[in-house]
């Protein structure tokens, strides 16, 4: 990231197992990003399908050709586009988090952490790597929702050049306050710049706040949503977030021959 950089976030109320409707949902909010010139585009977690348990392994087969469609949106638009989708290897299903640029699926991301409180575990593995990809609006560190609740992997992609960090989620009701105060917290902490789409509405049980975020990287809400569907856009500056690191050397002065190995 050389330069500033546009971002935005699409916000909807995800249909449960809809495929076609979410879309279509998705398609529409992209594309009023464009007419804004946005650079940089992420949509929310599993943002295809929700978590429709009973049906991932076969609503993972419509991963294949939703990606191709990302592919042609990321050239068409002029867009970098984030999000999460179900996807199926073999007998196993993942969380994965995908990036379109220039018309190509630059790298994908494996949630690493799952929300076992919610029984994530019992119908998802885990990824096993951490991802940070250089595209056409900078270098993204990639993270999924709960994956907001472990620092390390944030410090990580930071000491390894992120500079935009893209976290989608399905955050729900009663924790909205977590999840602003872990968004900013990450932001102030890595000095580095927050797109964060959660969705919004009912999901089966479910109440989700939406409340999707664009932080810069002093930690400044730049954009924030409300609980119903809509697109956030905030431009990050380069010379500020540049300005800021030289103003606070928490790099510099880190002392990682003390902290050791965490168990």
């Amino acid at each position: 990231m050389k330069q500033d950089v546009t971002a935005g976030v699409v916000q909807f109320n995800i249909k449960l197992g809809d495929v076609d409707t979410n879309i279509a949902t998705a398609t529409e909010g992209l594309r009023r990003l464009a007419t804004r010139d946005v650079q940089l585009a992420v949509l929310p977690e599993m943002w295809s399908c929700g978590y429709d348990y009973r049906n991932l392994a076969h609503l993972a087969e419509e991963t294949p050709r939703i990606l191709e469609l990302l592919k042609e949106l990321s050239t068409e638009l002029n867009l970098v586009i984030v999000g999460s989708l179900p996807e199926k290897e073999n007998d196993t299903l993942y969380n994965t988090l995908y990036v379109a640029d220039e018309g190509n699926i630059v790298d994908s991301y494996r949630k690493l952490h799952m929300f076992s409180t919610m029984g994530e575990d019992r119908f998802l593995s885990p990824g096993d790597r951490v991802c940070v990809v250089p595209t056409s609006a900078g270098r993204l560190g990639l993270a999924i929702c709960y994956d907001l609740r472990f620092p390390e992997l944030f410090r990580k992609m930071a000491l390894e050049g992120a500079e935009i960090l893209c976290i989608p989620a399905e955050w729900p009701k009663p924790r909205q306050e977590h999840w602003r105060t872990l968004l900013r917290a990450r932001a102030i902490e890595n000095q580095m710049f927050v797109a964060a789409t959660n969705c919004c509405g009912i999901q089966g049980k479910l109440d989700f706040f939406g409340m999707s975020m664009l932080i810069s990287a002093r930690g400044d809400v730049l954009a924030e949503a409300g609980e119903t569907n809509t697109e956030l856009v905030a431009t990050f500056s380069h010379e500020e977030m540049v300005k800021y690191r030289s103003q606070i050397l928490s790099f510099r002065d880190r002392r990682p021959e003390i902290y050791g190995t965490l168990p």
